[in-house]
């Protein structure tokens, strides 16, 4: 995968000026364009299109600056149908308009360009599993809330303290296939979606797809697949988020399978009273490198 990405960035030199066809370089690169955004912002820690709009007002602010062309030579050349919009992206990324930055040489954000490298990293083993499942449902209370990559989502605690602690153990009763127990749903989260950026959250369990749902409750139609599943154990939630966070840095540039869509999904198995330490199963849906 490394050597995937890599070679999706001198693409990205290559075509700079050009609309990049995501979905075909994928295939040229071996992988799926889901997967490759995935991996790409995992590791880059901005989505493929940021990147590469960053990369690309770079190249035009060193047209800029040298002055030869007037700018809307400029702005067509980098993709840009007008010094408008043009000027729009610029400022956005470099905090000065084109023509200020031509009369005073700066300020410039420059993006440089991108090299991934595999350290060595991963000497503590990680607890993995596959399991295949039917097609199965998820069966819950959902919401829209902010990704937040580090530390406690504050918009997922408050939707659960919503909940009457009746509702809890009604939903617990109502689980009758894996993951088992009340579970961590998220869902329709695009593949390289910045942090800020909404994603579906469900408090629910999981049933199988002939289970007859309460008319209450939101559902989510899983399809029958492969999964992985990563056990992690200790500070909640930051031994969690370091699990999946290795997931993208360690485990998939080292093992042969890639992400397919679907919803990731947290089991929490055990939990200390304060919710201060748990032990937690991660479930994400893959298939063949």
């Amino acid at each position: 995968m490394i050597s995937a990405l890599n070679m999706l960035i001198d693409l990205v030199e290559e075509r700079l000026t050009e609309e990049l066809d995501v979905p075909a370089l994928a295939g040229t690169l071996g992988t799926t364009e889901y997967h490759l955004r995935r991996m790409f912002s995992s590791l880059a820690g901005m989505p493929l299109s940021e990147y590469v709009r960053r990369r690309r007002l770079t190249v035009a602010a060193a047209d800029v600056v040298r002055g030869e062309d007037d700018l809307l030579s400029i702005a067509v050349r980098h993709g840009y149908g007008s010094t408008e919009a043009f000027g729009r992206a610029f400022r956005t990324v470099h905090g000065a308009a084109p023509r200020d930055v031509r009369r005073d040489g700066g300020p410039l954000q420059t993006q440089p360009r991108l090299r991934f490298r595999l350290t060595v990293e991963g000497s503590t083993p990680m607890d993995t599993r596959f399991t295949d499942r039917p097609a199965f449902r998820l069966i819950g209370h959902a919401t829209r809330v902010p990704l937040i990559h580090e530390g406690v989502n504050p918009h997922i605690q408050q939707h659960i303290a919503a909940l009457p602690q009746r509702e809890h153990a009604r939903l617990k009763s109502l689980g009758d296939t894996d993951p088992a127990g009340l579970l961590q749903v998220c869902d329709d989260l695009a593949p390289d979606s910045p942090e800020g950026s909404e994603l579906t959250y469900l408090h629910g369990v999981a049933v199988t797809r002939d289970t007859t749902a309460p008319d209450d409750l939101d559902a989510i139609e899983v399809p029958a697949g492969r999964w992985a599943v990563f056990r992690s154990a200790g500070p909640y939630p930051e031994t969690l988020q370091t699990t999946w966070a290795a997931t993208a840095s360690e485990w998939f540039p080292s093992n042969p399978w890639r992400l397919r869509p679907g919803p990731s999904i947290v089991a929490v198995l055990d939990r200390a009273e304060d919710f201060s330490t748990a032990t937690c199963e991660l479930w994400l849906p893959v298939e063949p490198a």
